[in-house]
């Protein structure tokens, strides 16, 4: 089965990690918009894609089988110097985009170094920036400030309302599609979109205009895993399908086959039913949360579940 998991940070480490455990053939779509932290800091001082969420799915698809290098690229360096903050393999991966040039190609190359099977592809060939357009900011809770930057739409006191996706190089214009990514998502059988922070995460893949193309048309079963609780600052008090609703307002044109939630996680079932029908989609209520922490998603209960979608929604 060829799996598409598109996302960042820990919602895409969450769903690789399933993937793993179901197929070898996985490929990672990565978004390319951080601009905190360690990536944050390359990303200016060099120009370069954020190298963090990038990290993380190539760590997520080498497993425990990563051997030292594994524990060399998750090392984060401490202190109060330069290097204070900085994790190995973002600064690996930054190097290999420099000296390599093309980012699929040095991926490719991270990949073979951790023995990763599957592939790990940005979303863009080039860094992006997040736009939002907040409200809550202002005395009148109705007037709406634009807001720019990952970080600062993630931690939003305000409400986020809605999105755009600009490239951080090209001003004023819309990000390029990475080539290969769009590919993946046409050739695939099934193609995963979140868990993961909703706005900064998830959705900025439908705001790239040749990859949203790509995920309305591509004949792989399509399946949304939601969150398995309200992420602090962007989706504070969103229920579950307040979620899909936002997905269906950035994306209109999207079809979904399936969307997966824990099944203690959904206080009324029905709405979130008819939130998925007007995607097209059924539910699966399944528990697919960790025993010991509720925040986390058990990989094989999740994989579990999407080979259960994937099946139902072939028989349709």
């Amino acid at each position: 089965m060829r799996a598409v998991a598109l996302g960042g940070g820990h919602g895409l480490h969450a769903t690789l990690t399933a993937l793993r455990g179901i197929t070898e053939d996985v490929t990672a779509v990565v978004t390319v918009a951080d601009d905190g932290g360690s990536s944050g800091r390359l990303r200016r001082e060099l120009g370069l894609l954020p190298p963090g969420d990038l990290r993380k799915a190539l760590l997520a698809l080498a497993g425990p089988d990563s051997g030292p290098w594994g524990t060399v690229f998750g090392h984060r360096f401490g202190g109060t110097g330069a290097l204070a903050g900085h994790a190995v393999g973002n600064l690996v991966l930054a190097g290999l985009l420099e000296t390599v040039g093309d980012p699929v190609a040095a991926l490719a190359e991270a990949a073979r170094l951790l023995g990763v099977a599957g592939r790990v592809l940005p979303m863009s060939p080039e860094p992006v920036d997040i736009e939002a357009d907040v409200t809550g900011l202002a005395e009148d809770p109705a007037t709406v400030r634009h807001i720019r930057g990952q970080v600062a739409v993630a931690t939003t006191p305000g409400r986020v309302r809605r999105i755009r996706l600009l490239s951080a190089t090209r001003r004023g214009e819309r990000p390029t599609a990475c080539a290969e990514a769009v590919a993946a998502v046409l050739a695939a059988d099934v193609v995963l979109l979140g868990p993961g922070s909703w706005f900064t995460s998830v959705l900025p893949h439908l705001m790239v205009p040749d990859l949203h193309d790509a995920l309305v048309r591509t004949g792989a079963t399509r399946v949304v895993v939601l969150n398995l609780v309200p992420q602090p600052g962007e989706t504070e008090g969103f229920s579950p399908e307040h979620h899909l609703d936002v997905l269906a307002e950035h994306a209109p044109r999207l079809r979904v086959d399936a969307v997966i939630a824990d099944v203690d996680s959904v206080p009324v079932p029905d709405r979130l039913r008819q939130a998925a029908k007007a995607l097209g989609a059924d539910i699966r209520l399944d528990h697919v949360a960790a025993a010991d922490a509720a925040d986390r998603h058990d990989p094989a209960a999740l994989g579990a579940s999407v080979t259960r979608a994937v099946a139902t929604a072939l028989e349709r």
